[in-house]
């Protein structure tokens, strides 16, 4: 019995942190598969000794809220549903019984009031008891009702959530995170929970209700399916549900699990509930359980496989991530052979070394996770030194959570804008390098400057195997590398970033020097000065960018990488037929390849290429789908033609 209760305190430890420093703090101490196979085993202590210990969080709910929101009482406990993996148990749960089975979102459980038609409260869940205020925040909800017919005092629960699609897109934009979040539910949690509503705004933060608490004056007779059609009919989106019966709930289980690949809320299982309220709450509930719901959590598809590596991915926050390379093996229908290890305290808690047998399951049926190391050979190295920038890493534990960084401010890793900035349109013009797949390559130390990426042919078997890639991408961004090295002197003045140095600039400091690269680099100040748009400021920034050792390096190991071609169409060798002329263009083009080789052609010869029609402008050249700009133009008499009419009149 002694030895029992010694397990049972080191499990409820393991527990209790791992649940604060998920709920609380939105870290990840462990896979929730590891968390579940845990909790199973303790409440099975529990049951074998009859003793269940006071800080268990099989009776506690939650944990004390750490913010500056404020603080709320519920009216009524928020209570955590109890969970099975087995579908016979859920019909024998459900018995003779109606039940609608829905989607387990997750995300962030909200409770909302409404008072004369108007939205006056939101709080979140927090601990079950009390939660806390983010009404500013729940008013900028992308599709959250404030007002609303029903006039009398309405108290329903939903969930906060953030699609996929907008957590991918908005996870490669956010820089002003620790780190990067690792699911939906981490960055809806950020985001609804911002001092700052804007913040919130940004995150474009869903809403979909589940139940009615209170409702003054309205039958809903007897029926959990009628009060969530009334709910959508005072404006409120749902979480999707199907009526079932214990004859069609295999089948109906079965339908959910095909449609999660297309699923675009975050969801970890499914709801069971009782249709008739009255029997629910008839039932009651245990200290932690709510009798009239039970979670569904899908049983992982689990596959052994052996690592092969651990890649070490540096980011632009500092942080350097362990990921796990596998041999590939099929889950939930695609291949996998990589998965994110998280921080170091997981990857030392699962005791990683390459050649181990683990197990690798999707969590929620969607994200590669490492579920068990069955070898635990402990052998993996952390790096001393930085994939990025070599320089010396350092390791830090923060909330309990131990991470690798790299504290090196100049590391290439923490610069991917200007990278980005260098392969853009109108610098080096490198199609396939998104600021996403740079930071991949910076990551694991493929590029570390610019003319590294005139070089990644020789990552061929790396680049191929990453996410997103595969022989047919890889080749389309080689020949875009290759095509890049033909270049001129105005793209790689702008490519380099120079403080205030936009396109227009360059071209204007190419034109005053004739296009000679020479003459661009050891512009003296006086010289530069004269042309238009350079003030002493600029100048100054100009010159100590390339009198910097660092700089001069970087430039002369991309001279040779690339050849500059002869500049035909630069302004000096065009006659200045358009000067003092002020275009404005819209619609599609024919003849060139796109506006923006037009309106080099238009500045080649003098004239100017402006974005909205004002009364200055001179001529609106019009193609194609030609939108508000034509009817401006119109309705303000300035001149309209076509791309014809344009080019007659540069031809001489």
């Amino acid at each position: 019995m002694d030895e029992k209760i010694l397990i049972m305190k080191e499990k409820v430890r393991l527990l209790n942190e791992a649940a604060k420093a998920y709920y609380q703090e939105d870290q990840e101490l462990m896979p929730n598969i590891e968390y579940d196979r845990i909790y199973d085993e303790l409440l099975q202590l529990e049951k074998e000794t009859g003793t269940v210990l006071s800080n268990s969080p099989t009776i506690h709910v939650g944990y004390e809220l750490l913010s500056e929101l404020p603080k709320e009482v519920h009216e009524k406990s928020m209570l955590s549903l109890d969970k099975t993996k087995d579908i016979r148990a859920l019909k024998g749960w459900l018995g003779n019984e109606t039940g609608l089975l829905s989607w387990k979102l997750d995300g962030l459980t909200i409770v909302l009031t409404y008072a004369e038609g108007r939205m006056t409260k939101a709080v979140t869940r927090g601990n079950g008891e009390v939660g806390e205020v983010i009404t500013n925040n729940a008013r900028v909800f992308a599709n959250l009702p404030l007002t609303i017919s029903y006039r009398g005092d309405l108290v329903l629960r939903g969930e906060a959530i953030i699609r996929y699609s907008d957590f991918y897109r908005i996870n490669q934009q956010i820089e002003d995170v620790g780190v990067r979040y690792k699911n939906p539910r981490n960055l809806c949690s950020g985001s609804v929970r911002q001092l700052n509503n804007k913040i919130t705004a940004e995150r474009n933060v869903h809403f979909l209700a589940f139940s009615v608490v209170r409702a003054d004056g309205i039958d809903f007779n007897n029926s959990r399916s009628t009060q969530i059609e009334w709910l959508k009919s005072q404006g409120f989106e749902a979480v999707e549900y199907k009526a079932v019966m214990s004859s069609d709930i295999e089948e109906t289980v079965s339908w959910f699990a095909e449609h999660i690949s297309e699923n675009d809320l975050p969801s970890d299982g499914l709801v069971l509930t009782f249709d008739n309220i009255l029997y629910g709450e008839s039932l009651g509930a245990t200290a932690k359980f709510p009798r009239d719901s039970i979670a569904f959590k899908w049983r992982d598809e689990i596959k052994e496989t052996e690592l092969l590596e651990i890649e070490w991915s540096a980011s632009r926050t500092g942080l350097i991530n362990p990921i796990a390379v596998f041999k590939p093996v099929e889950l939930e229908g695609t291949t996998v052979s990589r998965a994110s290890v998280h921080n170091l305290s997981i990857m030392e808690g699962l005791e990683l070394g390459i050649g181990d047998t683990i197990e690798v399951y999707k969590a929620n049926m969607i994200i590669p996770q490492i579920s068990d190391n069955l070898t635990r050979s402990g052998a993996v190295e952390i790096p001393e030194n930085c994939p990025a920038c070599s320089e010396k890493t350092a390791i830090r534990q923060e909330n309990g959570v131990k991470s690798l960084y790299c504290p090196n401010a100049a590391c290439q890793a923490k610069h991917i804008k200007s990278f980005t900035h260098f392969v853009s349109r109108d610098a080096m013009g490198i199609d396939g390098l998104s600021e996403a797949t740079i930071e991949k390559f910076i990551g694991v130390g493929l590029i570390k400057e610019y003319a590294d990426i005139f070089h990644v042919e020789q990552f061929r078997d790396k680049i191929v195997k990453m996410e997103g890639f595969g022989e047919k991408s890889f080749k389309n961004l080689i020949n875009s590398v290759n095509k890049a090295r033909k270049t001129n002197p105005v793209r790689l003045l702008y490519s380099l970033g120079i403080p205030n140095i936009g396109l227009s600039n360059a071209k204007n400091i190419g034109k005053h020097f004739n296009n000679d690269w020479n003459a661009i680099k050891n512009a003296e100040y006086g010289q530069l000065v004269q042309i238009a748009g350079i003030g002493e400021i600029m100048a100054n920034n100009y010159i100590r960018f390339f009198q910097n050792e660092n700089n001069r390096m970087l430039i002369q190991s991309l001279l040779k990488e690339i050849e500059f071609e002869k500049m035909e169409s630069s302004i000096q060798n065009r006659e200045q037929v358009l000067k003092g002329l002020n275009f404005v263009l819209t619609g599609t083009v024919e003849q060139f390849q796109n506006r923006n080789e037009l309106k080099e052609a238009i500045e080649a010869r003098g004239g100017k290429v402006t974005g909205a029609v004002s009364p200055k402008t001179d001529f609106v050249v019009a193609g194609e789908s030609a939108g508000s700009k034509l009817n401006k133009a119109l309705e303000l008499g300035i001149k309209v033609i076509t791309e014809q009419e344009f080019l007659d009149m540069i031809i001489n």
